[in-house]
């Protein structure tokens, strides 16, 4: 019995040690970067970027593909992370060039800022093509992997794509996917009209391609969520339920 407890509390022991180590600080740093705008501080509360970035294990020298980054929310976050020996390409789709109408991506404020980042670089070609001038430790999509399915992308062919980035990333090298969930049994039904997606479905394409699904992070997970709601609807945007997807390459 005196054994038994022994072990129970060392393995207490180690979860608790795990858990107070989960977030290193280099990513304690750079969510903490005085550079970041306002608006982007101001959604830290329900994004958890920090333990996002641990989960995905995005490290200092790390070079990281931010594809389809937005205003760059997560790009300048990953710049601190990865450190000045660390890469960072915005992967901005040529597919969504008609909805710049002749203006720059939003993210080239982020890209411009050399003085602030320095490593970071916008990629714009096609989502289909999919390929940056290093090989990625990781690629990163949020929120977005639902578009790829619309027709504003295409749709995208998403075999073809998740085989372009399976074959650009380095052996052991990850795909991490976060975005909106659909109910359950739901596949493709959603992605154009709710902006949601079935879990089960990304996992199906991802794996078909040839990764390995590692896990997940169920930190921004929202049961109460009915997941029939339009994820701008005032009454849940910020506040949807989030599946965090971590895919492998395998090393041989």
């Amino acid at each position: 019995m005196r054994q038994v407890l022994m072990i129970a509390a060392l393995a207490a022991a180690f979860v608790n040690v795990t858990a107070s180590s989960a977030v290193p600080a280099y990513v304690t740093s750079a969510v903490a970067d005085k550079a970041r705008p306002a608006e982007d501080v101001a959604r830290d509360a329900n994004r958890k970027p920090a333990e996002m970035i641990a989960f995905a294990g995005i490290k200092p020298g790390s070079v990281v593909v931010d594809l389809v980054p937005g205003k760059g929310y997560f790009t300048r976050i990953f710049a601190k992370a990865v450190g000045p020996k660390g890469h960072v390409y915005a992967y901005f789709p040529t597919e969504l060039d008609s909805m710049l109408k002749g203006k720059p991506p939003s993210v080239t404020a982020v890209t411009n800022d050399t003085a602030n980042y320095p490593n970071v670089s916008l990629v714009h070609a096609p989502l289909a093509k999919f390929l940056v001038p290093q090989r990625p430790d990781v690629v990163w999509t949020s929120q977005n992997y639902h578009d790829f399915h619309d027709s504003f992308f295409g749709p995208a062919d998403l075999a073809v794509v998740n085989k372009a980035i399976y074959d650009a990333l380095r052996p052991g090298g990850v795909y991490i996917v976060l975005d909106h969930a659909a109910e359950a049994g739901s596949g493709l039904r959603d992605t154009d009209t709710l902006h949601r997606i079935d879990p089960a479905a990304v996992k199906k394409e991802v794996m078909a391609a040839g990764f390995q699904f590692v896990g997940e992070d169920k930190i921004l997970r929202n049961p109460s969520d009915p997941h029939t709601k339009n994820v701008f609807d005032a009454s849940i945007r910020g506040k949807t339920d989030q599946f965090l997807y971590k895919f492998r390459k395998p090393l041989h």
